[in-house]
């Protein structure tokens, strides 16, 4: 590290040299907004300006000029538009209803946030603090680029936070004479469709992926619901584009194997014992037979060797089975549902995946251990990774709190650059060093002694946990200890607006998953 800060003291910050650069595109636009036909816009005139801007691209390209090349012209009076029509909506108290909840619009955006969205348009992922308001940031780049009229794809990790943006900046993108769509969970494909043709769309990776894989087994053009792959910016980029880069999604139907099997692998490695007849490799996930396990189960089974062709096609439910029953844990990959269901726990999101199921006879191995009803195993009819749906993008962009540390995949996978935004104001925020416990009931005991403290001063807590189990074993210690405090975690991911909405008030303590966020008081992390 000390050779790099050496090495960027003799040639100069990279990130400070780009951004040396984008400065005069932002006293660009602020001249802009000075204009005296910009200052003239009323909330009636946005409409007629953005069709106006319209018609300089489509002139700009008819001309022979490249898109980019065209918008980049726009960019100063595009971005003062919208800057505008914010001011706009401050002055005329305009309201957002989000849930129960009803706000008054008062935001307009400061020269940071301008070149963050300048950096978004120009391709690159603008890594911002939290609290720097990114979910503004993105406006005037979507903005700009939806004025091309090929569409604009918003990313985000979950339907709750979709339909959020959505209805709240959607209040500004309708101001300007645009439509905007939201895609989510259960949507028909009609309303799919028409969400996909407005201007601006918001939605999860997931349910973009999924109607790009639909479309493609589409049997005519009429049947497809997306109309091309022409901007996105992906929020939290790091968690999806690297994360969850190589997360498959997968399309398939119910195959003719009986279930039967399952129940009986089941039931037979659960007489096996780890260490004399299985290893497991936890950082790996997986579980392999040692050569007693391999005795015991053909001794179980009356087979000579399992690894012939007569028992070949045996070692796969058996390795299923085993995988289920040693490494996938109820309450952390997992939850049984009140209907006596498996469904998933996202790992990066800590949300259940209703209708997703682990492929390769998996999930009807961890169904067979749960004791639940084993639906038939799943054959492919398609599949996409994350990390190649967003490559077919022919623009993107991204937006986070924490890239730097990925810079070197972003460029090499995507060509994407990571660029940091100065933050508004000075940081005033204290970033304490990690405790590190012995065992974990001393690190819980901690945490709740440090709850209590809070609590009695009237300060928000949130405690965050990597699964179900644990937030509920810290619910409990909490209980037994007489703090109040709320669960977030994948159980009761119903109740996310209304206890989302309380978090940060006086006194709260909230316990949570990962799908809780970054949007909170205090955080102690719980590994």
């Amino acid at each position: 590290m000390a050779f790099f800060d050496a090495l960027n003291r003799l040639l100069g910050d990279p990130n400070e040299k780009e951004l040396k650069r984008l400065w005069p595109v932002v006293t660009d636009v602020r001249q802009a907004c000075q204009n005296p036909e910009i200052r003239a816009l009323t909330i009636s005139d946005l409409p007629k300006k953005t069709a106006e801007l319209k018609l300089r691209i489509q002139s700009d390209e008819a001309g022979g000029k490249k898109p980019q090349r065209a918008s980049d012209e726009v960019l100063p009076d595009a971005f003062a538009v919208a800057i505008r029509a914010c001011e706009l909506l401050k002055e005329s108290g305009a309201k957002i209803q989000l849930g129960k909840q009803e706000f008054v619009w008062d935001m307009i955006p400061f020269d940071v946030q301008i070149l963050g969205g300048i950096a978004l348009h120009r391709g690159n992922i603008a890594e911002m603090r939290t609290g720097e308001g990114k979910t503004l940031v993105c406006t005037m780049p979507v903005y700009l680029n939806a004025l091309l009229g090929k569409g604009v794809h918003v990313v985000t990790v979950n339907d709750y936070l979709a339909r959020r943006d959505a209805a709240w900046m959607g209040i500004l993108y309708r101001a300007l004479g645009l439509t905007v769509g939201v895609i989510v969970h259960g949507l028909p494909s009609a309303a799919r469709r028409e969400a996909y043709a407005a201007d601006v769309t918001y939605g999860t990776n997931s349910e973009f992926g999924f109607d790009y894989l639909r479309d493609n087994m589409a049997p005519s053009l009429q049947r497809q619901v997306q109309r091309g792959l022409h901007y996105a910016i992906v929020d939290e980029v790091d968690s999806i584009l690297i994360d969850e880069a190589r997360t498959p999604l997968i399309i398939s139907q119910p195959a003719d194997e009986s279930t039967t099997k399952y129940v009986q692998y089941a039931q037979l490695v659960g007489e096996l014992k780890e260490g004399e007849h299985f290893t497991k490799d936890e950082k790996q996930r997986t579980a392999v037979l040692t050569e007693e396990g391999i005795k015991k189960m053909e001794q179980l089974l009356g087979i000579e060797n399992i690894y012939t062709d007569r028992g070949f096609q045996e070692v796969h439910h058996i390795e299923q089975a085993l995988k289920a029953r040693a490494i996938f844990q109820r309450d952390i990959d997992y939850v049984v549902s009140p209907d006596n269901e498996v469904v998933i726990v996202d790992e990066f999101t800590g949300r259940l995946m209703p209708g997703r199921r682990y492929s390769h006879g998996l999930h009807q191995a961890i169904e067979a251990k749960e004791r639940v009803a084993v639906q038939r195993e799943s054959k492919t009819l398609a599949t996409i990774t994350f990390q190649n749906y967003f490559r077919l993008f022919k623009k993107l962009a991204g937006m986070t709190g924490t890239a730097k540390t990925e810079e070197e995949e972003f460029e090499s996978i995507y060509k994407l650059r990571v660029l940091t935004i100065p933050t508004h104001r000075k940081m005033i925020r204290t970033d304490k060093t990690d405790a590190i416990y012995r065992t974990v009931a001393a690190k819980f005991t901690a945490v709740a002694k440090i709850a209590r403290e809070k609590y009695e001063k009237g300060q928000p807590v949130l405690i965050g946990t990597t699964s179900v189990e644990k937030s509920e074993a810290m619910s409990a210690l909490l209980e037994r200890e007489g703090i109040p405090h709320q669960v977030l975690n994948a159980k009761n991911h119903e109740k996310e607006a209304e206890i989302v909405s309380k978090a940060g008030q006086e006194k709260s303590i909230t316990i949570a998953t990962n799908m809780a966020g970054p949007r909170v008081i205090s955080i102690f992390l719980i590994p």
